[in-house]
């Protein structure tokens, strides 16, 4: 940590210094979400620059544009955007300019899906295969693995053409990254698996190609679980030598979370605590083992829990997800003191990713101004969402179909 962030005083509203020479103006970040409002060919939408705009105009230090894909035959879902040969750089730059406004900082978060990538516009492929109750893949083979880092870097050096102010690598939820470190999904026998050592291997390879695609005064981040929260899944030991390792490349800042996506897999807020931070006692002892900044994502939902977090010593920096989706000038009410914290929706007994669905179909609302008319059941979000990604599946298959599958 650098001696700026060691000896100022204060909480949530001072800056930190990342050890590139960035610096974010306060410790509030619009953590990651899958906003799905790319156009269905991986671009970015109108509606999907004003949503960033909105987080930047309300006071938030960074925000991370949540599933930006690598490749476009493993994505989370056919709104994310696709940083390769076929991206619009001229909609990218434009939401890079207005998501950066007022000092703010705009990165993509660079993911593959691996195992759960969106199964109508691909064929999901994991460190092992899979073929389990709602989930099925193929192994990536030592080839597949090998292009990683290439792509990886390439589109991280299109993100800086782009005009973004660094990236950050999706090593959780679930997805590629996050298999590889898991024991109940990588089953490799070679290089990449076995020892966490080894299963963490791609991911510092990844690392390293990105640096030297960037530059050493570019931001990476990377994003990583506490815990799969699934037994026999990365345990929180592995997690804390996933830190050390990280510690000895040069990322940034490194964002705390946990969960997955797995069909059946609990949420991130199961068996913890409701009214705070969620993975707290994990970010706690994962600061005693790196200078590197820690980002704590997850169940920041008071001023009060945020300020807590940092004043405590217990991270460097608040991911705020859902947080920022009810109350998108949130960092600014709670620097100024004149607002108080956003009021949670209750959902009655909603079907599977009803929930999430709602959420995202709140920052469609936000993209459009026009969230104070936002009325909308979770079962009638869920409806809408799923039609929107089965309308653009189409039009993702037809754009990318040329594009060669390398991994």
């Amino acid at each position: 940590m650098t001696e700026a962030n060691k000896h100022a005083g204060g909480g949530i509203e001072r800056p930190l210094h990342l050890p590139c020479g960035v610096m974010l103006k306060n410790r509030m970040v619009k953590a990651a979400m899958s906003d799905s409002l790319g156009d269905g060919r991986g671009n970015p939408t109108d509606l999907q620059v004003r949503l960033y705009e909105r987080w930047a105009e309300g006071g938030a230090a960074l925000s991370l544009i949540g599933e930006v894909q690598t490749n476009p035959h493993f994505p989370e879902k056919p709104g994310n955007l696709v940083l390769g040969p076929l991206s619009d750089m001229t909609a990218l730059r434009r939401l890079a300019e207005r998501g950066s406004s007022d000092g703010a900082q705009i990165w993509p978060q660079l993911g593959h899906a691996g195992a759960l990538a969106h199964a109508p516009i691909s064929h999901p492929k994991g460190p092992s295969p899979l073929d389990v109750a709602g989930l099925k893949c193929d192994g990536m083979t030592p080839e597949d693995i090998r292009t990683l880092p290439e792509t990886y870097a390439g589109a991280a050096a299109l993100a800086r053409q782009a005009g973004f102010g660094g990236v950050q690598i999706h090593a959780g939820h679930g997805f590629l990254f996050s298999q590889f470190l898991s024991p109940l999904f990588n089953k490799r026998t070679d290089a990449y698996g076995g020892s966490i050592q080894n299963r963490f291997r791609v991911i510092g390879e990844v690392i390293d190609a990105v640096r030297m695609a960037v530059g050493p005064g570019f931001p990476v981040g990377i994003k990583i679980n506490s815990t799969d929260k699934l037994e026999g899944g990365l345990t929180e030991e592995e997690a804390i030598e996933v830190v050390r390792l990280l510690d000895r490349t040069s990322v940034d800042l490194i964002d705390v979370s946990g969960g997955t996506y797995f069909p059946g897999a609990p949420a991130s807020s199961d068996g913890v605590s409701a009214t705070g931070p969620y993975f707290a006692d994990f970010a706690r002892r994962a600061k005693s083992v790196t200078d590197i900044p820690l980002m704590l994502t997850g169940g920041n939902k008071t001023r009060a829990a945020a300020t807590a977090v940092i004043e405590s010593g217990v991270a460097d920096a608040v991911g705020l997800a859902r947080t920022m989706v009810l109350e998108p000038g949130l960092a600014k009410n709670w620097l100024n003191g004149t607002v108080g914290d956003p009021a949670f929706p209750a959902f009655e007994a909603p079907p599977a990713g009803a929930v999430t669905a709602w959420y995202t179909m709140r920052l469609t609302a936000l993209g459009e101004d026009a969230e104070t008319a936002f009325e909308m059941t979770a079962r009638e979000a869920l409806k809408l969402y799923e039609a929107r990604d089965a309308e653009r599946c189409g039009r993702w298959r037809a754009h990318f179909s040329g594009i060669p599958s390398k991994h």
